[in-house]
């Protein structure tokens, strides 16, 4: 069924529980689409904000209060937060038969829901594959973003259509691979920006005076190549075998910045597995560039 031909969910009456940087853009984007935001929970003050800011006029109200009040319930809380949230509403007798309860945790699936499905819930996991500001840019970014999905056969044409119907491109994701999913999704994003903002930080004590500029073109070309040819794309002195230079560049981090040490080691040793695995690097070569590493660890 292509995006033309899905069910329109009727209008329904949106809140939000979680006024993080996520819920409010999604609240944002479904009445971008016709639905109708009517109640949003927040406790710190820049959770206040984010809501006044992208949900103007929507009332601020408890989260029992926002399912009284809502159709369809977005759940945007910290992950570890969420079984305890969904224990505490079923068991309140908050949770409405036929509402739709939507958690955006790319961890769980829907048995997290399962005290709310008990209670007669509609459980729906919709996970955005995206970084968030708690910003208007993060609704412009759903625009083609994909949402990590699990939900019952019966409700996976609802599913689809609500993330359609904010901009996103539907990609099923079975409840057993929800937690390799998000540790797949956590190593190349979360990580992609530690290792970007030690590199920022390291030309900065190299004398470079706009690092950005000059990271910019380097990473978005690594970016676009490792996704067009995976393992194919690796270059640089670990991926050809250079010993020497990962030799020096531990020593000068290990002076200028001995925080980096472990992260570097670690890297330069599963790219240099990688790179071996896929034939990119010479076994000799590898042989003294492990050596090196391990030395450099104290391990060898």
């Amino acid at each position: 069924m292509n995006p033309s031909q899905q069910p329109r969910p009727a209008r329904l009456a949106v809140g939000v529980v979680g006024a993080g940087r996520v819920g409010p853009a999604l609240a944002r984007a479904l009445q971008q689409a016709g639905h109708v935001p009517v109640a949003v929970s927040g406790v710190s003050d820049a959770s206040v904000r984010r809501a006044a800011r992208l949900l103007p006029d929507v009332p601020l109200v408890p989260p029992a209060q926002v399912l009284e009040r809502a159709d369809l319930v977005l759940l945007t809380v910290p992950d570890d937060a969420l079984p305890s949230l969904v224990e505490g509403l079923a068991e309140t007798g908050a949770v409405r038969p036929g509402q739709l309860l939507v958690h955006t945790s790319g961890r769980y699936g829907t048995a997290v829901l399962d005290p709310a499905r008990r209670a007669g819930a509609l459980p729906l996991a919709l996970h955005p594959a995206m970084t968030f500001t708690g910003t208007e840019v993060d609704v412009q970014r759903l625009a083609g973003c994909s949402f990590g999905i699990t939900a019952p056969d019966e409700l996976r044409l609802a599913a689809e259509a609500l993330v359609i119907e904010m901009g996103g491109e539907p990609e099923w994701i079975a409840e057993e691979n929800r937690p390799l999913y998000h540790a797949a999704l956590a190593l190349g994003a979360n990580h992609l920006v530690t290792l970007v903002a030690q590199s920022l930080e390291l030309l900065g004590k190299a004398g470079v005076e706009r690092p950005d500029r000059m990271l910019g073109p380097l990473l978005g070309a690594a970016l676009d190549n490792a996704l067009r040819s995976g393992d194919a794309a690796l270059t640089g002195p670990v991926a050809r075998g250079d010993a020497g230079t990962v030799a020096a560049h531990v020593s000068e981090l290990r002076r200028h910045a001995p925080g980096a040490v472990a992260g570097y080691l670690a890297m330069a040793r599963t790219t240099a597995d990688r790179a071996l695995a896929h034939g990119l690097l010479k076994p000799e070569l590898a042989e003294d560039l492990l050596g090196v590493l391990a030395d450099e660890d104290g391990t060898g």
